[in-house]
């Protein structure tokens, strides 16, 4: 009886477990807050609250005095607004795949700051070539959007990627 009662246990806990990835989202949650958009994408691609863990939006949004540079200071209000969105969608909360993949990444005492640090994003962009981040539209690795054509949809998938003055991502 105790044989059974445990395999039905294990059973029932692999289905669950496999229910759960059948129903993550593909990808990570596109972003759906408006005042953050347009706040944040003034400067740079809006980032998907997915692509970090929550306690490195905490760290970001507090230091904004300073961001990578810039001075990026919000009224009190909207730093709090803003913040609490990043934190509550952050990729430790996420039930997207990919926002999964790139937490498993990250090392449990890690906060990482730039999303171009994460493990699983540089062992994903390992074969692009060097001199293609030197191309006047992308600039940088930072500028998502530039390669990843359904980048604000939140699909970052290989057969999205068009590198300007490469070409189409054939992997």
């Amino acid at each position: 009886m105790k044989i059974r009662l445990l395999s039905n246990v294990v059973l029932g806990g692999v289905l669950l477990a496999g229910s759960v990835m059948v129903n993550a989202a593909p990808g990570v949650e596109p972003v759906k807050n408006e005042r953050y958009a347009e706040e944040c994408g003034s400067c740079h691609f809006a980032y998907q609250p997915g692509l970090l863990p929550e306690r490195s939006w905490r760290k970001i949004m507090a230091g904004l005095e300073d961001h990578f540079g810039e001075n990026a200071e919000l009224e009190e209000s909207d730093r709090v607004k803003l913040e609490a969105y990043l934190t509550s969608n952050a990729g430790d909360h996420s039930n997207y795949k990919r926002a999964k993949k790139l937490m498993r990444s990250i090392r449990s005492g890690d906060t990482p700051l730039r999303i171009t640090k994460i493990p699983y994003l540089v062992k994903e962009h390992r074969e692009v070539p060097k001199g293609a981040v030197k191309h006047e539209k992308i600039g940088s690795m930072s500028n998502c959007d530039a390669c990843h054509r359904t980048a604000a949809e939140g699909r970052f998938g290989e057969r999205g990627i068009d590198i300007p003055g490469y070409g189409k991502w054939d992997d």
